[in-house]
């Protein structure tokens, strides 16, 4: 794809108009909602451990991570490389365009035998303000064994193309089940 496609690509998706699905949940004390998150995106760093488990292993940990909260989808969770078995990381060839951060990358993990092919993506060159997550592993929590967020195991974001981790510290509804495309 050239630059003038991908930026034409881009430009198409920040103007797509989006809808306020009925029935957003008013949040509890502690709680958030992903309705309250910004358009485009924020990162913001993590002060909880956030852990991710493959094949009977830790395959990443650490206390350094940043999400990203997006309008209507629950945070991404990225890790820095340094605090990811990056070894069992594979590059595959696919990519995705995002239209706020730029193009990413996925990784197929394997491990002990048991392979989990576009467990992962990462932004090498992200668009700026996003610059922060350049090298940063996100994992789909659906396609390996489990997802932390503090002693918290995650619940997967619907879909595939969302990565999204759900935890009880947030009230929707959540984009990424059938019908959720505009929102």
């Amino acid at each position: 794809m050239t630059d003038d496609a991908v930026e034409r690509e881009k430009r198409h998706w920040r103007e797509l108009e989006r809808e306020r699905p009925a029935g957003i949940l008013v949040p509890a004390a502690g709680e958030e909602s992903v309705w309250d998150y910004p358009r485009p995106p924020a990162v913001q760093p993590v002060g909880a451990l956030l852990r991710v488990e493959f094949a009977g292993m830790v395959l990443a940990e650490t206390s350094r991570g940043l999400r990203v909260l997006e309008t209507s989808s629950p945070p991404v969770y990225y890790f820095p490389p340094a605090d990811v078995r990056t070894w069992f990381l594979a590059p595959m060839h696919n990519t995705s365009l995002c239209e706020w951060k730029g193009v990413a990358s996925y990784w197929t993990l394997s491990v002990r035998g048991r392979v989990a092919e576009s467990a992962a993506w990462s932004y090498a060159a992200p668009d700026e303000p996003y610059g922060s997550l350049a090298g940063y592993l996100a994992f789909y929590a659906g396609r390996v064994d489990a997802c932390y967020v503090g002693s918290e195991r995650v619940a997967p974001q619907a879909s595939d193309y969302y990565g999204g981790w759900v935890t009880s510290a947030m009230v929707g509804p959540f984009k990424g089940g059938p019908g959720t495309e505009r929102w």
